[in-house]
Order: C-alpha cells, then structure tokens, then sequence
C-alpha cells in the first residue's frame, strides 16, 4: 500500500475496484465515507452493486473477470484527452512511447463489449481519473484472484504513472490487506521467491549474506507456492505443516485439495480452534490466540506494531513461533535457539534494509511505517515520494485475456466468491460467536430476482449449483445487489463448501487462484 490510511479522506476523486471494502474493511472504509462526504468524487467498479456502489458519484459494474479491459480503456481515453502528466513520465518513468502506442487499439467501444459498461461510463470515469489533481486507487482480491490478476494490478500501475498519481498525498495504488499481519507474513519472508525484507533468493549477495545467518547452504532457486506443494502432496511431498490457515475451506478446488492432505504420510496443524483442516492432522498443535500473544505485526499501510499479551493462554496453548522453533530444534536444525518475541523480531530488523532502523525497544514506545532504514528514521507513511527506490516506473504492455473458463450451454452463470462483513473468512472464530453466528447463520447464494424465476426458483428456495468440478445444495436468497446471470456466494460455511466449485486456473506468476470467476449451472431442488 503506498500511502497510509489516512490519505483516504484527502483524494479529490477515489477509484475503487474489485474492493467490497465496507464489508471486508469496515473500519478502514470510513476514510473513504468522510472522503465523499468531504466531497470526493467516488468510482466503483464491481459486478455487484455492493453498498460501497450506493454512494459512488459513477458505478461501473462490470462483467466478472473483465477489469483488465475496463482499465486499458481507461487509460487509451486519458492518452486520447491529453490528461496525461507530461513532467511525471518524462522524469520518472520508462518505455511510456511503446505503451502509448499499445493503448490506441482499446477504445471504450471495444471495452463496452466485454465489460458490459456503457463507453460513456467508461469515458466518464477515466476523464474524472485524469484530471483529478489527487486521485487514488483501492483494489483487493477482486482485481487478484484471477489468472490475469498481476496483469490487473499493473493496469492500475498505469493509470498512477501516466497522470502522476504516485508518492504524493492522497494519491497512490493501495491494496487493503484481508488479514491484520498478512502485510507482516511477506516482510518476514513467508514467501517463496523473498528472503524476509523481500530480498530475492535469487540474488547471489543474498545468498551469502543468508548463508552466514543461518548457518548453512541456501540456494538461487525460488521456492514453490502453496499450489504447487499441494500438486506434489503424496509424491516428493510426505509431510506437511500448517500454521493458522483452514486450508481445506479457504482453498479452491476443495476435493483435490483434500485429497492432496489426505495423501500425505504426516500432517501437522498449528491453530487455535480445530479447524476442518485440523481435523484431517495427525498431530495439532494449539497455538495462543491474539489476546494471549506477544509479538510484532505490521498492518496494511506498513505500520509495524506492538502486540501485547492481555491474559494468560489456556491449557497447553504455546505461541506459533515457540511451536515451529521447538519442531525445527528436533529436526537438527541451528538458529531456531530464540527465548522471545523480542529476539526474532531483533534478528529481522538486523537482515531486512526495511527494517534496519527499528528494534524491540523502539516500536515499544511507538509505531513507524516501513521503509526504516536506520535508527533516526521517522518512517515513510508514502511511498515512492520523489523517486522510485528501483529507479523509474514502467509501464507495462497488457493485453486482455478471457477467465480460465467462460460461460457455455452447459454452465450459463458467472459465479463469483467472496468474504461477508458477518462472517470472518471461513468463521474459524465468528462462527463459534453466538451473536455473530445470529447475523448470518447459514450461507445463501445471491440471485437477481428475474434469473430466479426463469430458473423456477423463489426467495428461501434450495438449488443445486454445480461446475466443473463438483456441486453444493444452497439456499437461495433474490436480491438486486446481483446483476442477471451473475450469483454470488461466500466460501464460510463448511455445510456449503462453495469452493468445491472454484479452482479452473491460476496466475501464472504468483499462483493465485481464480477464485472470482467460476462458470456454473443452477437447478431447483
């Protein structure tokens, strides 16, 4: 995220895309609220005519898995009014005269086509970008759960570059984070291709410099995903640990995801509930809850905080980074002899340059944004103020490209997942809350009320949704907030596994799933 949350009030217009933010961001999303109040201009782009959509000034509701042409439309009607910053691309970005001339092929007209938004709508909205003296982005997992989801984000890349919408206030592109330390799990290295401080293993300085850390051999290879390990579980994979996520719900393609667990020699499981996934472990571990942890997390707009202990863990209940130090202590491993929160959060600031100038002590009498790079840094609340820390911005050439898999006679209906403001991912803890559980007790599949009865369905009915991977009983629930031949559902509730159904590709580059767009047949039951 390049700018803190902060600057979500100051935008003189605000473009929100793939982000049903006052639901899955509640908190964070009445920036956004005082921003329109303030009188920003505010563009939702969604299939859905979330709440968020209810207070744009433009709603665009486009076709699930079109984004990328919408915002390459967007960005040919910029080039084409001449609302291009002209300094800003001169002076901080590269190979702009390749993509200008890409962009000339995308007109609203084209775009209309597949998205199914009005070309004046698309115009409209890319004029307001444009000219906007501070515009910024908001995008989540509706922009990256695709098979072109990095292609998307660099669309949005574009838009900032060519009008100079990066490293000011109240500009920027801005990813909300679906979890409190999800921001905190990449800066210390729990990613496949990133020493922690996303240093790339692929860098031989890096190899040394972990190598005299750790105390023994690494290599140039990056890791695999989770997608991969998965596909191998059984095979070069036997055993398999898995700390605080319900994979088996979470995950697409549910039944190859189970077999896969099922197929390994040892399954361990660190988590404080036992979780669908839990319950397919040979050993699990329990792990302390938030309020009885001490420790380090760093939020969606890089700010680094202290977590404090609150009451004292029940039962035999450890911290994560206890369990997995005593596992790998066992395993014959070295450097895993830490005695507290303080020694591995010391041992990060000391091996990642975005950590370098903080410390235990320091983030305990306050709270800095990352990049800190020594000890009388304030922090950067922006990022890329001035320059770009790699050099220059480029733009990237992007194409369209149709979802993994399309509507057909067989499977007429855009399904597309997500998250519901009354039940947390897949309810691991809300749906063990009596007054949580009351708000949303069951999981319903949203239908505009004319497909409903074209299908023979009525509000409260069930039907059967089936793709091609599977099928689940749901109840239906009519509503507007779905448009013709798009439903809705969430992956919650383990009694409607909905992600049986998902699962018909993947970003090529960073494995995510296409969990947003998945063809499926509906039937009354």
């Amino acid at each position: 995220m390049s700018n803190p949350l902060v600057d979500m009030q100051k935008p003189d217009v605000v473009f929100c895309i793939g982000t049903n933010m006052t639901e899955c961001h509640p908190v964070a999303a009445t920036g956004i609220k005082k921003a329109v109040a303030r009188g920003s201009k505010l563009i939702v782009a969604d299939p859905r005519r979330i709440k968020l959509a209810e207070m744009a000034d433009l709603y665009l509701p486009l076709r699930v898995g079109s984004d990328s042409a919408l915002l390459l439309a967007m960005a040919h009607v910029i080039a084409r009014e001449g609302l291009m910053d002209d300094e800003f691309i001169r002076s901080r970005t590269v190979e702009f005269d390749d993509f200008f001339e890409h962009i000339t092929q995308f007109t609203p007209e084209w775009a209309e086509k597949i998205t199914n938004v009005p070309a004046k709508d698309i115009e409209t909205a890319a004029i307001w970008y444009g000219e906007a003296d501070k515009g910024a982005i908001y995008y989540t997992l509706g922009i990256t759960e695709h098979i072109c989801g990095v292609e998307n984000v660099q669309c949005l890349c574009n838009l900032a570059l060519m009008t100079g919408n990066v490293g000011r206030e109240g500009t920027g592109i801005n990813p909300m984070r679906g979890q409190n330390n999800i921001q905190g799990a990449g800066d210390s290295g729990a990613l496949p291709n990133n020493y922690p401080g996303f240093q790339p293993v692929t860098d031989a300085a890096n190899q040394e410099k972990f190598e005299e850390l750790y105390g023994t051999t690494v290599d140039l290879e990056k890791g695999i995903t989770k997608v991969t390990a998965l596909d191998l579980c059984g095979d070069q994979i036997r055993a398999m640990l898995i700390d605080g996520e319900n994979t088996l719900l979470s995950d697409p393609n549910r039944e190859h995801c189970e077999h896969a667990l099922r197929s390994l020699d040892h399954l361990v499981v660190i988590d404080i509930f036992l979780t669908e996934t839990a319950q397919l472990a040979d050993v699990v571990l329990p792990a302390t809850a938030w309020a009885e942890t001490d420790g380090v997390q760093t939020n969606t707009e890089r700010r680094v905080q202290r977590m404090r202990a609150a009451v004292t863990p029940q039962g035999q209940a450890k911290p994560d980074w206890w369990a997995i130090c005593q596992i790998a202590k066992r395993l014959g491993f070295n450097g895993f002899d830490f005695e507290s929160p303080r020694d591995i959060f010391n041992e990060l600031c000391s091996v990642s340059p975005i950590y370098a100038g903080l410390d235990w002590e320091r983030i305990d009498t306050g709270e800095y944004q990352w990049p800190v790079p020594h000890g009388d840094h304030p922090g950067t609340p922006r990022l890329h103020e001035g320059e770009f820390i790699n050099g220059r911005g480029i733009f990237s050439i992007v194409n369209y490209r149709d979802p993994a898999e399309t509507i057909s006679d067989e499977f007429p209906v855009w399904l597309t997942t997500g998250r519901r403001l009354a039940s947390y991912h897949t309810r691991t803890q809300t749906g063990r809350a009596q007054g949580i559980d009351y708000l949303l007790s069951e999981e319903v599949l949203e239908v505009h009320p004319s497909d409903a009865a074209d299908w023979g369905l009525t509000d409260g009915d069930w039907c059967k949704m089936s793709s091609r991977r599977g099928s689940v009983k749901i109840r239906v629930k009519n509503t507007n907030r779905s448009p013709r031949g798009t439903v809705f559902a969430s992956f919650s509730f383990s009694d409607v596994p909905v992600n049986i159904l998902t699962g018909s590709g993947y970003d090529p580059i960073t494995h995510t799933a296409e969990l947003k767009v998945c063809p499926v047949h509906i039937e009354p039951l």
